[in-house]
């Protein structure tokens, strides 16, 4: 327990936990709380935002835009990797925290704060992101944990809203839906509430980004994405920043119902938990990345990739954004994109992402040597002892009867 705090820079969204923890930190540390929200792509859900932290309590209220820096620096870096956890999810709130978390701790140092403080719960992921990146890069700074702290006067998010309506604090979840959402450019995630009963199909008025496939239009559309060197740069011919680039692909592929992913997940800290994840551009941009490496990826060069890929995954989803080894992990991957430059069209339909074609400039097809027609270039014979000596271990087993 930290006893004597004056100043503490906050991990504020506007959410019950952290509209909560502003007026518990005032009251247990009788400190002065700086509220930080991160621009990081959630429109609306800022709106109000800075008026609302100073009235729950906080002395000044920071909001800045970081929505280049964060597609840019952490979801393009991780589209080179073609990084999915368990598979599945595309990273979208593991991606945002070490953001957040980094420059909490410049701030902290600005205003002359001796402590940071973030809403995650003790049960998730969010509090090693968070504090791995926190201890990463200032080993001396003080950490709250409000649902670690033995002054923690709550049990429950229901309990939460209970001291949110007695103290007139407007929190955006409700008794009748009080699953929570996590929102930034790369996706929207859902938890809690129905959706703790992994049996339970998500209901349709949650969903923020995505039309359901149902609603979706009946005619396909169409889709070119650009990249250089594994980073997209243009949308059907358009050049486009980071930030700009991604918002256009979400309001595109949610349009055409893309993106949905339901999955029980292993936290870092031990158990499973159900997520809903709604993530329309970032699932078109990783279908449409690995459309233009496999014209211009070396074979090896792609089998040793895709096979660090989970363990990069891995370091993102449990909070090393800030480590030695995904440092050395990156400084790998980016050198596999040199020659990743080319177009990828997709076709949009219903939910359903499908590579319709591929080109590029630094192209290793040939279709000189693939063709099924007449050519001159290689020689089908040459086969006979590629297959003979690729056998020859093989049959050595079956002649001695292993």
């Amino acid at each position: 327990m930290i006893s004597s705090i004056k100043r503490v820079v906050l991990a504020y969204s506007g959410g019950l936990d952290t509209s909560v923890i502003v007026r518990w930190l005032i009251e247990t540390y009788h400190c002065d709380v700086v509220a930080f929200s991160a621009d990081i792509g959630q429109k609306e859900e800022l709106d109000g935002l800075e008026r609302k932290a100073v009235d729950t309590g906080a002395s000044e209220a920071i909001i800045e835009d970081l929505q280049d820096e964060f597609v840019r620096d952490f979801v393009f870096p991780a589209m080179r990797a073609n990084a999915t956890y368990e598979g599945t999810y595309l990273l979208g709130t593991s991606l945002a925290r070490p953001l957040i978390a980094k420059r909490q701790i410049e701030i902290a140092r600005t205003v002359g704060a001796d402590a940071v403080a973030h809403g995650a719960t003790g049960k998730g992921n969010d509090q090693v992101r968070f504090e791995l990146t926190y201890l990463a890069l200032n080993p001396h700074i003080n950490i709250i944990s409000p649902w670690r702290d033995d002054k923690w006067i709550f049990d429950s998010r229901q309990s939460m809203i209970d001291y949110a309506e007695k103290h007139g604090i407007p929190v955006p979840l409700t008794r009748e839906k009080p699953y929570s959402s996590d929102r930034n450019l790369l996706h929207i995630s859902h938890e809690g509430g129905i959706l703790e009963d992994p049996w339970a199909e998500p209901p349709e008025d949650m969903f923020v980004l995505t039309r359901s496939p149902e609603a979706a239009p009946d005619k396909a559309t169409y889709v070119e994405i650009e990249f250089e060197q594994g980073n997209p740069i243009a949308v059907d011919g358009i050049r486009l920043g980071p930030a700009k680039l991604l918002d256009r692909l979400n309001g595109i592929a949610g349009e055409n119902g893309i993106g949905r992913v339901d999955m029980v997940e292993n936290r870092f800290v031990g158990m499973k938990s159900r997520g809903v994840y709604e993530t329309p551009g970032g699932t078109v941009l990783w279908t449409a990345h690995r459309a233009v490496e496999s014209i211009t990826m070396d074979r090896e060069v792609m089998i040793m990739r895709d096979s660090l890929t989970p363990k990069y995954a891995q370091l993102v989803y449990n909070g090393f954004w800030f480590s030695p080894e995904m440092k050395a992990l990156q400084t790998f991957i980016d050198d596999t994109q040199e020659n990743v430059t080319g177009t990828a069209r997709l076709k949009l339909y219903k939910g359903n992402c499908i590579v319709v074609g591929r080109k590029s400039p630094r192209s290793l097809y040939s279709e000189a040597h693939v063709t099924f027609e007449k050519d001159r270039v290689y020689n089908q014979k040459d086969a006979t002892g590629f297959i003979q000596l690729n056998a020859l271990r093989l049959k050595i087993q079956a002649l001695l009867g292993h």
